[in-house]
């Protein structure tokens, strides 16, 4: 039988993936200031501004595949989730020729970017636990204001699951949930404001890579998480040369805070992540401190197909 603070501690850990997620493909550059005063809000956008004018590291598309590893006290680097995230464009029109979808796909015509993330738990952390978990979550991005549009979630944690759309426009977040295994249950609703842009935790990472990167700089950002939003302040701490899959690198570590009161996860910790220091802006591992224990999530895997070969793929 799991405990409480067995379930407390999935969804924390669930949450963490989550904003490892949005910083990791996320989820890459510093946390910039995404919401200004001045700014307006930022609901969704018509097709005609869905156009950027540069493209960004992960287009057209890109996969990062990651293994999660936990460590307490004797025990040490366990495996103990997957971590899948990928990143692509879809069309910004319903219906769309063809001839429109190659010139999306090549780089023209309005599109809006597609994030996915799908973390599940394996081996040894399921049978500690007697629990298995996994999050899928599906956000849609507008790649000119790079604010989040619609996020789709699913959560599941053993035989309970859990399905959620927000939707952010004029301002505001609208959030509901819904028991699939139980449809005549009420869903749950939430609404809140924000003002300028606004990220979910899937996003925010994303959004982090088109971004400067400079030690010493600190930087806010709102992240809207089940219908409600928060303040993030985020930290660039340090440059350092790590071995990754990628070769000896150069990275960058941000520090999101993550913890505390108020902040997407209750208590303490520490939450950090490296990023290369150079064009592709790739997460190569992260941290997570918690009295649970220590969390390490590293890349182990690299997928970006040229332009010319994700044509081909839609031609077929």
């Amino acid at each position: 039988m799991k405990t409480k603070n067995q379930n407390v501690f999935a969804r924390r850990l669930t949450l963490g993936v989550a904003c490892v997620t949005a910083a990791f493909c996320l989820w890459h550059g510093s946390l910039v200031n995404a919401q200004k005063a001045s700014e307006p809000a930022h609901g969704s956008s018509s097709p005609s501004s869905s156009n950027p004018a540069r493209k960004h590291p992960f287009e057209p598309t890109e996969e990062l595949v990651y293994v999660a590893e936990f460590s307490r006290a004797l025990l040490k680097k366990v495996d103990i989730a997957d971590f899948r995230f990928t990143a692509s464009k879809q069309p910004a029109l319903q219906k769309v020729s063809l001839s429109t979808l190659q010139q999306q796909r090549s780089g023209g015509g309005p599109y809006l970017l597609k994030f996915t993330g799908d973390v599940s738990s394996k081996g040894f952390f399921s049978k500690l636990f007697n629990l298995r978990f996994r999050e899928q979550i599906e956000s849609i991005v507008d790649p000119a204001s790079f604010t989040v549009q619609k996020t789709k979630r699913i959560d599941e944690q053993g035989k309970r699951a859990r399905i959620s759309e927000t939707i952010y426009n004029d301002g505001k977040v609208i959030w509901t949930e819904r028991d699939p295994n139980n449809p005549s249950r009420p869903q749950r609703k939430a609404e809140a404001p924000f003002a300028g842009r606004v990220q979910d935790v899937l996003s925010a990472i994303y959004y982090l890579r088109t971004q400067p990167l400079e030690v010493g700089r600190s930087f806010d950002i709102t992240v809207s998480d089940s219908g409600a939003v928060y303040q993030v302040p985020v930290r660039v701490v340090e440059k350092r040369r790590k071995k990754t899959v990628l070769g000896r690198v150069e990275t960058i570590r941000v520090d999101p805070q993550v913890f505390g009161p108020d902040r997407l996860l209750d208590g303490d910790g520490q939450f950090s992540i490296w990023i290369t220091n150079d064009s592709r802006r790739i997460p190569v591992s992260a941290r997570i401190k918690m009295r649970y224990g220590t969390f390490d999530i590293t890349l182990r895997k690299v997928t970006q197909p040229t332009a010319q070969e994700s044509l081909a793929r839609v031609e077929r």
